[in-house]
């Protein structure tokens, strides 16, 4: 599985993927709020640019992405590095900008910020993820993780008006998912065989068992007060 098709989650996925309901729901909230992003579209911190295809609306597509990072950048098809601190193009450059789960690897986030409002466009969108609920990854460039609270606070001092907010997963959903990924760690991955083999058997239990409770639950007992991420859509003043 290539790291850009593991973000596009099928029905299916569930098979393959132990990061199902994470990345379903990430899926999601982008596929709800990509069309609305027309013209010309930043992704800053594009990595593999997962969602590419969601941005139908785009009539162009810059991927932009830090040289050194938590992963290997090998077949990412990046078309600009930057130095982490000056975007580079010019003031109002883009109608749009969308960003998924960088946030969390930006230290000096109150300097990237006005970097972002500067290339974008008056009324134009962000468009962002970030994780709220997930282990450490990339390290060791994983330095945050924001409330619903606090990633508002932090879009608003810097001059966006917040238009919509998801928070995705709910509490027994994240527990499940915390628990299949602890699972997927616990699991040998060579031979290459023998992982769809324990997917299978130790896995796939676990997601079926949770859709399930997805489906029967009453929405009052899907607490939203844990979740995996939260997906904003914020508009430049």
């Amino acid at each position: 599985m290539s790291r850009k098709t593991e973000f596009i989650i099928k029905w299916h996925s569930c098979f393959t993927n132990a990061f199902y309901f994470i990345r379903k729901r990430l899926y999601e909230g982008v596929w709800e709020n990509a069309p609305l992003l027309k013209g010309s579209v930043l992704d800053f911190g594009c990595g593999a640019k997962p969602y590419r295809e969601l941005f139908t609306n785009a009539s162009s597509y810059t991927g932009l992405d830090i040289e050194k990072s938590g992963h290997s950048h090998q077949d990412e098809h990046i078309d600009v590095f930057y130095d982490g601190k000056i975007i580079p193009f010019g003031e109002e450059h883009f109608d749009h900008v969308f960003s998924t789960e960088v946030f969390e690897h930006v230290f000096n986030i109150d300097e990237v910020l006005p970097e972002i409002k500067r290339v974008l466009r008056k009324d134009g969108y962000l468009l962002i993820t970030c994780p709220f609920v997930w282990p450490e990854h990339e390290r060791p460039y994983d330095f945050a993780r924001y409330t619903s609270f606090g990633i508002r606070h932090i879009l608003e001092k810097h001059g966006f008006t917040i238009e919509k907010e998801i928070k995705t997963g709910h509490f027994f959903e994240v527990l499940a998912q915390q628990r299949i990924f602890y699972t997927f760690c616990l699991i040998p991955k060579k031979p290459a065989f023998l992982y769809p083999i324990l997917h299978q058997l130790l896995i796939l239990p676990q997601i079926i068992s949770c859709s399930f409770l997805n489906f029967i639950a009453p929405n009052i007992i899907k607490r939203k007060d844990l979740f995996h991420n939260n997906i904003i859509l914020a508009r430049k003043n």
